[in-house]
């Protein structure tokens, strides 16, 4: 909008408050101090948003069709992070405040025992490749070769994990990488996010408030550390991104909407594929794979350059969905990033094997 000479600025100071991390576009507040910003009135804000509708509205024919997709799908996303944000915020609060009405469910069905779907892997291609719209660090679609392996055919549930607290996990240091040893011993982590021991037994906190635990349920906020240390307790690891992105290709894994109730379903209540569950729809999972380029990258030019190019270093990638995210989301190359150490996303287990 800058770039029309008639724009008009709502108001100067607005660039350095809402500058969320591009030095391109100048300075901006310091990111671990924006928390306690005391942020403009509802008034302001509501006259802000005309203002910006109405120029974006008068402009919209001469605006790049690229750029303009790609604002529309960051809003999307944050979305998906607002229901985290409230979550977390809420959870904090002594009287567990509720997000939405919790629904009337029975008592959920135990899924049957995890099973090992198989896949001989080979030279195979990976990656976005024109079809509409996809973020930059999709593509390059290339070719990367896997060994045979095996993909769980769904989620860790929480009596699962619950089954490895209770076999001292969070106390026994061969499972965990250094870091996230150390974190455990800093954080005194013992349970995922929102686990809430009460009496000798385990509650949950949802959007929908606090409820007794569903161990039947797929287990949720875990970070890239708890998620690996699980897998080698049972004797396995966690997928690449290139297997669970082959896997998903050849059962035809179908993305899944968003729905009214936010909170994730058992593997029995889940839509089910021919071999592998719960691939979208239910919970981001964490793969062994580190955030990078895909060979050929190039990031845009200019602040856009900044969206996810800077972001390709000490971060693990996830893929797939959850219950939460946006439809358009829930695609096959969507490559979702968070640093290993983080739990507020609604992050599950899927887990891999050597075939």
């Amino acid at each position: 909008m800058r770039g029309r000479r008639d724009y008009r600025v709502f108001d100067e100071r607005f660039g350095y408050l809402f500058n969320s991390y591009y030095n391109a576009k100048g300075d901006r507040h310091p990111r671990p101090e924006r928390g306690v910003l005391s942020r403009p009135s509802l008034d302001d804000v509501h006259a802000y948003r005309a203002h910006v509708d109405a120029a974006v509205i008068e402009a919209i024919d001469a605006l790049d069709p690229d750029l303009v997709a790609l604002g529309l799908a960051h809003e999307e996303q944050h979305q998906e992070l607002m229901l985290m944000d409230i979550k977390h915020l809420f959870s904090l609060n002594i009287i567990a405040p509720a997000y939405q009405p919790r629904s009337r469910r029975g008592a959920s069905e135990a899924p049957a025992p995890i099973g090992w779907a198989e896949f001989a892997g080979g030279l195979i291609e990976i990656g976005r490749e024109g079809g509409g719209f996809a973020f930059d660090n999709e593509g390059p679609r290339h070719k990367q070769y896997l060994a045979p392996f095996a993909l769980a055919d769904r989620l860790v549930t929480a009596r699962e994990y619950r089954e490895f607290m209770e076999d001292g996990g969070y106390a026994r240091p061969e499972f965990w990488l250094s870091d996230g040893w150390d974190i455990v011993q800093n954080e005194g982590w013992q349970a995922p996010l929102y686990w809430r021991e009460r009496e000798g037994d385990w509650r949950l906190f949802t959007l929908q408030g606090e409820r007794p635990l569903d161990p039947h349920e797929p287990v949720l906020h875990v970070s890239y550390y708890e998620a690996d240390a699980y897998a080698r307790w049972a004797k396995a690891r966690l997928p690449t991104e290139a297997e669970w992105e082959h896997a998903a290709i050849l059962v035809q894994a179908a993305p899944s909407h968003s729905r009214a109730e936010l909170h994730v379903r058992t593997a029995a209540e889940s839509p089910s594929q021919a071999l592998l569950k719960q691939m979208f729809g239910e919970a981001w999972q964490w793969t062994q794979s580190a955030y990078a380029p895909y060979p050929g990258y190039c990031p845009p030019a200019g602040a856009i350059g900044e969206y996810n190019g800077k972001f390709m270093v000490n971060q693990m990638v996830l893929r797939g969905s959850s219950f939460a995210t946006p439809p358009g989301h829930a695609r096959l190359t969507y490559r979702n990033f968070f640093s290993p150490a983080a739990r507020w996303m609604f992050s599950g287990i899927r887990m891999a094997k050597d075939a």
